[in-house]
């Protein structure tokens, strides 16, 4: 196999599941599969748990939520697995969805199974022997943001694809949602940053600039690159936050994670993916680039990041209090208070920095 190709490792602890309820359910609903499955754990994510699911050379992938108390709405992953199966006809890079489950009595929680779409993931750092030039790297990214205008196209007039969201009102509802999301989530000691929140409220758009297909965490570390080309993107993953919406909304937070090599240290040290490498485009770049192809102005695109960061310091804040309630143990999480603290700091910065973008004071 290409050592480019992202692996799996053993599951932690926390994190088993019954192998032979998996085996008899899957066996049960996915034709041609023989003896015992070996279960293999993705190191991605910080959310929902993805499995490796091997029957000799037949792999599949398992998704599921963590164990512990979570907010309502969150890690449904019969929707997830529903999304992707309406959208699979219209946008091939979503992998092919094999069966589902909401028998709790299986796995402790409902759960879907996929094909795995076998490639290069580019985690917070390029793998060695990853041969992109900056050139190659710079084409990449485009590649990168073509995908999310590929996207952005899909019909949403076909049946099976307006019915995955409201769409219209789309930025008021997130808006309220995550402000609320963000105070049911707070811990001891932190930062309620209700100046940024009354900010978000105050300065939202009227009406979305489109209603589109939205991915809501498109991010280098969950697309699928061909191992034999890495230029070519052949796999979209996680699904679980699509919907219908606006699309610089998914703009927005797909740039939280962007981190540049120009950026503050505390910034640089929250990095997920190789977005700093020599040839990547700027986060400015990446906006600009957007708005030629799909002809959709981002002059005001101050408050979408604003909203992608508060979103991110949302999550984060959740997963936070997972792990300080002791409902998970995954020492991935021990800085996410600090994370958290620092994002709130760079949305206050960001509103203070472009204040004539909306003429309204933060």
């Amino acid at each position: 196999m290409n050592t480019l190709i992202d692996t799996a490792r053993a599951v932690r602890d926390e994190d088993r599941i019954d192998i032979a309820a998996l085996d008899d359910f899957l066996k049960a609903h996915v034709d041609g599969l023989e003896g015992v499955p070996e279960i293999r754990q993705f190191a991605g994510g910080a959310s929902n748990l993805t499995y490796l699911v091997r029957y000799g050379d037949r792999e599949m992938v398992l998704r599921r939520p963590p164990a512990g108390v979570k907010a309502a709405g969150a890690h449904d992953m019969l929707r997830e697995a529903a999304v992707m199966t309406a959208l699979r006809p219209v946008y091939p890079l979503v992998p092919q969805v094999l069966a589902r489950s909401d028998d709790a009595s299986i796995l402790g929680a409902p759960f879907f199974v996929m094909e795995r779409i076998a490639g290069i993931i580019l985690r917070r750092d390029l793998p060695a022997g990853f041969a992109l030039d900056a050139d190659g790297v710079t084409r990449l990214c485009e590649n990168f943001v073509e995908g999310l205008v590929a996207l952005h196209s899909v019909d949403t007039a076909r049946p099976e694809i307006a019915a995955l969201g409201r769409g219209e009102g789309y930025v008021g509802r997130q808006v309220a949602g995550w402000t609320k999301r963000w105070r049911d989530a707070l811990t001891e000691g932190t930062d309620a940053i209700e100046d940024v929140t009354d900010w978000l409220a105050a300065n939202q758009p009227a009406r979305e600039t489109r209603i589109c297909v939205i991915h809501n965490d498109y991010r280098l570390d969950n697309v699928v690159l061909d191992a034999n080309d890495p230029l070519r993107i052949i796999g979209v993953l996680d699904w679980e936050m699509a919907t219908l919406g606006d699309p610089l909304m998914d703009l927005g937070g797909s740039l939280a994670y962007w981190v540049e090599a120009g950026d503050d240290a505390a910034f640089r040290a929250l990095r997920r993916q190789p977005s700093q490498v020599p040839g990547m485009l700027t986060r400015a770049q990446i906006v600009q680039r957007y708005g030629a192809r799909t002809g959709i102005d981002v002059s005001g695109f101050t408050f979408y990041e604003v909203f992608g960061l508060f979103r991110l310091m949302g999550i984060a804040q959740q997963i936070w209090r997972r792990f300080v309630l002791g409902q998970t143990t995954n020492p991935q999480f021990a800085g996410f208070g600090e994370a958290v603290r620092y994002l709130g700091t760079r949305c206050r910065r960001l509103i203070a920095e472009n204040q004539h973008e909306t003429g309204k004071q933060g």
